[in-house]
């Protein structure tokens, strides 16, 4: 008998679509999820502190094929559900270099979502949090109409960015600029406006000086401006922001100069966040065990190092998921049949013939095939395998009579593979003995 998965088709077919490109789901995680029970006690309780009005940081730790990706979406679905905001930065030494948090801020606004609105949902959430000023004002004086209204917003809108106000007085200039344009009709400006607002560079200059601002968003303000998008999300209905950087072990590669810039970046938003200054903040990074624990990492820079030291001499089992950092184990045999069994029915959706074609054994099988492809390393043969098994399970599905034991040869080409997997793949394993070496003595 088939194991049975309740969920809509079309989420069902998104999950699917994703695994068979060899990509990450956006959603539907929970339905994947193997080996995170363990953590989801702890994120609950730190999406709580957030969701009433404290701040986070965390680490997340582990090697390619981990699962990191898959963690930080997994926690951006259990946050959406709470009705917060998501965004997910690949940080880059080109595209987003964490020394330049203005940059950061940007991929931040450009990537951010909700339950209701893909990226970019910057101009939603804004129009949301207006209704809400208004709604609020004549919630106080129900007779306010025209001039009176727009003052009362106006009134409102400067209490409650106050405290921005304080470090990034331009955050609410731009919003009040934002709102007369649209006020008078000119969607154009109205968009450059909030363009900038999002910090993208190179606004029209007209449209700067219509918001009363100038010049673009630099290192130093975009932590106001940041303070300033949490405070219009909570208003506007979403009490907290999840936000990824994701594979800042790219920090190794960049020359030492930039390098010492990002981790002195990182360093402060961490006190930052500790700080209070961030309410609402869930800030998450994601990173290999060498750029923790390696010279051209986080041990580069004492203060960073020690605050996010924890102890990962002891047994796995016995982590501590409330700590700072936290690492992921990577994937077993038995672990990847798991999560292999898990595609099997959520692809078959209670079809007894696509399940009994692929049954348990068969999925094991495909899972220790495909590692032994990669150099027997299970730690990143999961984004193949779920390729190879979807590949598997298409053809079930459109073939009465395919037989995968009989009519399916496993084969792993070098052009689908990533250089982490291709390295795998070339890793030729140690002999035993001196006598085992081959010489090529032609």
């Amino acid at each position: 008998m088939s194991e049975s998965v309740s969920v809509s088709a079309i989420r069902r077919r998104e999950v699917i679509d994703a695994l068979r490109n060899g990509a990450v789901p956006q959603a539907g995680l929970d339905l994947l999820a193997v080996g995170l029970d363990r953590f989801a006690s702890a994120v609950d309780t730190e999406l709580d502190t957030v969701t009433s009005g404290g701040a986070v940081f965390k680490a997340v730790r582990g090697e390619y094929g981990s699962g990191k990706t898959f963690f930080t979406r997994w926690l951006a679905e259990q946050a959406k559900r709470r009705g917060m905001a998501t965004s997910e930065v690949q940080v880059s030494e080109n595209e987003t270099p964490l020394h330049r948090l203005e940059t950061v801020y940007r991929r931040l606004t450009e990537r951010l979502s909700t339950a209701s609105y893909a990226p970019s949902a910057l101009r939603p959430v804004v129009d949301a949090w207006f209704y809400v000023l208004e709604e609020d004002a004549f919630a106080a004086d129900s007779s306010l109409e025209g001039a009176a209204l727009e003052a009362a917003v106006e009134e409102l809108l400067s209490q409650r960015l106050a405290e921005v106000s304080r470090s990034a007085p331009t955050f609410a200039a731009a919003l009040r600029g934002y709102r007369n344009a649209l006020a008078s009709g000119d969607s154009g400006t109205a968009d450059s406006i909030r363009a900038w607002l999002g910090g993208q560079p190179n606004v029209a200059a007209a449209a700067r000086r219509a918001a009363g601002v100038r010049g673009d968003l630099d290192h130093f303000g975009a932590l106001g401006f940041l303070q300033g998008l949490l405070t219009v999300l909570h208003d506007s209905g979403h009490p907290g922001l999840v936000l990824v950087l994701d594979e800042v072990e790219t920090l190794q590669r960049v020359r030492s100069d930039a390098r010492d810039k990002a981790l002195n970046s990182l360093r402060q938003l961490i006190d930052e966040v500790h700080s209070g200054r961030f309410p609402g903040l869930y800030l998450l990074i994601t990173g290999t065990s060498a750029f923790y624990d390696g010279p051209q990492g986080v041990q580069r820079l004492t203060p960073l190092a020690q605050r996010l030291s924890v102890d990962f001499t002891s047994d796995a089992r016995f982590d501590n998921p409330r700590a700072i950092q936290i690492r992921l184990p990577g994937f077993t045999l038995d672990s990847l049949g798991e999560l292999g069994r898990k595609v099997r029915s959520l692809y078959a959706s209670g079809n007894d013939r696509i399940c009994s074609a692929v049954d348990d054994t068969y999925v094991k099988e495909l899972a220790s095939a495909v590692a032994g492809h990669l150099g027997g390393q299970i730690g990143v043969a999961p984004r193949t395998f779920l390729r190879k098994l979807i590949d598997v399970l298409d053809r079930v599905d459109q073939f009465d009579d395919f037989d995968p034991r009989k009519h399916y040869a496993l084969t792993v080409s070098a052009v689908e593979l990533t250089d982490v997997e291709r390295n795998a793949a070339h890793a030729v394993a140690p002999a035993d003995s001196a006598d085992e070496v081959e010489l090529d003595l032609s």
